[in-house]
């Protein structure tokens, strides 16, 4: 099936997620009462399993989730999260171009199509990819509201702005090494 998403364009929204994800979580851990916040934990916890979620759909591998009380604070968390996007970047490195209109099935679009009563159509690789990107903005907005009502300065972090900015790399500074 065609769809409008390159790999070229892939790549620049998963960049600009990393950057995004990245600005938010240094937002987050500068306030420490927003780093202990339950809502918060819980909201990043969501976005990072489902981004890694669909990267193991689209490796085949099993899913995995982890339930936010497994992180005993935010640093282990966003440590957790990190070596995502490596792996993203693996995975959009060796993407077969002709791969990205085939259809994906998603372990859980059963579940759906029960909640919904109907059959739904299974997307295709691009536009699941998509789908990762658009949801992590989807819910980097819930955090930044959540951040702002705990007295937190959200970063602007908009597709735009990342543009405006020269496209920068993510900053990772965050006090926490990457694990695995």
């Amino acid at each position: 099936m065609p769809t409008p998403f390159s790999v070229e364009v892939l790549k620049d929204l998963f960049c600009h997620m990393e950057w995004a994800d990245a600005a938010v979580w240094r937002a987050v851990l500068a306030q420490p009462h927003a780093a202990r916040d339950e809502a918060l934990r819980g909201l990043f916890c969501h976005l990072h399993n489902v981004q890694r979620a669909f990267l193991h759909v689209w490796q085949g591998e099993e899913l995995t989730l982890r339930e936010p009380t497994e992180f005993p604070d935010a640093a282990d968390l966003v440590s957790w999260a990190r070596p995502y996007y490596a792996m993203a970047r693996l995975f959009l490195d060796d993407v077969d171009p002709h791969a990205l209109g085939q259809p994906v099935l998603m372990p859980w679009l059963a579940e759906f199509e029960q909640r919904v009563g109907r059959a739904l159509q299974a997307p295709v690789l691009a536009e699941t990819m998509f789908q990762v990107t658009s949801h992590s903005t989807y819910h980097r907005g819930q955090v930044n509201l959540r951040l702002r009502a705990v007295g937190g300065e959200p970063p602007l972090v908009d597709y735009i702005a990342w543009i405006w900015f020269g496209r920068p790399r993510p900053e990772w500074d965050t006090g926490t090494p990457a694990a695995g």
